[in-house]
């Protein structure tokens, strides 16, 4: 059975909030010059998921969530977040929002932070201490899910 993975959400709640803009804006909530700053978040967002991914694929360990990984890192990226790519996804759905300045993006930018602690972080969290227990539990302590 294939699994949707989490960029499959991202694109879907990007998708979404782009369509629902043009067709069922809710309330403004940004507005000129202060709906600019949605370009910093994305750039940022890109760089968070290509710096994460980059190390992923130097050290050959899987990026799929639901599979026990053969590295962990906490450097780069993963000093500030322990899941820095749902991270740099979630900055660029709310940098979109912030850019179209409609409740509707705003809103699906959450949705998918809420859909990656339910579905994923849980499993994944579980795997990393299966597969590292302490060293894994102490960098846990240390750095927040998020940020």
């Amino acid at each position: 059975m294939k699994r949707i993975m989490p960029p499959t959400y991202f694109m879907f709640l990007l998708a979404l909030s782009v369509l629902l803009h043009f067709f069922f804006p809710l309330v403004r909530f940004s507005y000129f010059p202060y709906n600019y700053i949605g370009i910093l978040l994305i750039i940022f967002g890109i760089f968070l998921n290509l710096k994460a991914d980059s190390m992923f694929t130097k050290s050959r360990t899987t990026v799929k969530p639901y599979l026990i990984p053969s590295s962990f890192h906490v450097s780069g990226p993963f000093k500030i977040s322990r899941h820095p790519m749902y991270l740099g996804m979630f900055l660029i759905l709310f940098g979109a929002a912030l850019i179209m300045g409609f409740l509707t993006a705003f809103v699906l930018s959450f949705v998918f932070v809420a859909l990656m602690e339910i579905l994923f972080i849980p499993q994944e969290e579980k795997n990393m201490e299966k597969a590292f227990g302490k060293k894994y539990l102490e960098y846990k302590k240390r750095v927040r899910c998020w940020i």
